[in-house]
């Protein structure tokens, strides 16, 4: 069996690198005795908020109920549709579906992946509601586009964000230009918690007040109940741990825009289609995602190399045996599908030394030169 010389990614890196604060913001939750919907969930929200640039932040208990909880407070529901992307993970897609609504796909963007403004409008439907706008890999996708074709139709604009904590457009952070945004803070996202964790953010009082009744069962006060909600509350622990872990998001940013320079800059000859950072866009990195054209032969090569790589994503959602009603929407993702079958994602995180930076490229050059 090869060794691994460089992971893909190893979460206990970034536990050791803060762990006081980590372990302070533990034992401070253990000690106070209180574990939902308090103290420290609060002071997340406002300091996530603060930092998204908006004004409520709503904690969840995980980036696919915050989708279905900002649909809902936009007031998506049954019989409803949603414009949204294939290229995604299905928490997408289940978030949409979970708030009641059915799936329309729009294709992507070649060069950034994102949603394609120009492909909007032949998939309105009579039934369709709003969009949820995918900012994949940690790239914003083209809002002032989606935008305009969303106000026209008078269509509700939702962010997900679950990929672009400390992505910037035109200089604002992402969640800033729709109606509502969700983020995610699975581990493994630029911000991770320490278990499922998520969060609606918007600048809306009304679509806050809505969110926050649809997390806790509806209730505008305890057992008075004026909405049909679910069970989604981040708990105490995740929110101390986020807390923490937030001052040093924009340095943790930081680390993997460089590291995406550093590959970008020695892959430039090679005949690997690198991320594109589109005009008046501060990519975040959370993916490095490259376009290869044998994915498998490559990727065998960076194995016996020690390096570890990964596919987002390998099949789209409508092509996926649980989606199969979504099949025949196909003959609209001509892009989509045709990037799926050479996505390889690279290692790319903050505690990624030099040396392993050092060593994927030369892993990279070896597999594509065909000296490995």
């Amino acid at each position: 069996m090869t060794q691994v010389r460089v992971p893909f990614g190893q979460l206990k890196r970034n536990y050791l690198r803060i762990k006081d604060e980590i372990d302070r913001a533990v034992q401070r939750v253990l000690d106070s005795g209180w574990y939902l919907l308090g103290k420290e969930l609060q002071q997340f929200e406002q300091d996530f908020s603060t930092y998204c640039g908006l004004t409520h932040g709503i904690g969840v208990a995980s980036g696919t109920e915050a989708i279905q909880i900002a649909l809902g407070a936009c007031g998506i529901s049954s019989g409803d549709d949603v414009l949204t992307v294939s290229n995604t993970c299905v928490p997408t897609v289940a978030g949409i579906e979970s708030a009641g609504a059915r799936c329309v796909f729009v294709d992507i963007d070649s060069d950034t992946y994102t949603m394609d403004p120009e492909c909007i409008e032949a998939r309105i439907t009579p039934r369709t509601r709003a969009i949820v706008v995918v900012h994949l890999y940690g790239q914003c996708a083209d809002m002032d586009g989606i935008l305009d074709v969303a106000r026209k139709h008078d269509l509700k604009v939702i962010e997900d964000c679950a990929q672009a904590h400390g992505a910037l457009y035109h200089g604002k952070h992402a969640g800033n230009f729709g109606d509502i945004a969700a983020f995610s803070f699975y581990p493994t996202k630029n911000l991770g918690a320490y278990g499922d964790a998520g969060m609606v953010v918007t600048r809306d009082h009304g679509l806050a007040e809505n969110a926050r009744r649809l997390r806790d069962y509806g209730q505008e006060k305890r057992y008075h109940h004026v909405m049909k909600g679910i069970n989604s509350r981040m708990d105490e622990l995740q929110a101390a741990v986020l807390s923490a872990k937030l001052p040093f998001l924009d340095g943790w940013v930081r680390r993997r825009r460089e590291i995406a320079s550093r590959y970008s800059s020695a892959f430039e000859s090679l005949d690997v289609v690198c991320p594109v950072e589109a005009e008046g866009r501060e990519h975040g990195y959370h993916l490095f995602v490259i376009r290869v054209k044998d994915r498998e032969h490559f990727r065998g090569k960076m194995a016996a190399l020690g390096v570890q790589t990964d596919i987002h994503y390998p099949v789209p959602v409508h092509l996926q045996p649980a989606y199969a009603e979504y099949g025949p929407q196909g003959k609209f993702l001509a892009v989509t599908e045709a990037q799926a079958g050479e996505l390889v994602s690279l290692p790319i995180f903050p505690e990624l030394t030099d040396d392993e930076v050092a060593q994927v490229i030369q892993a990279v050059e070896k597999s594509m030169t065909g000296s490995a």
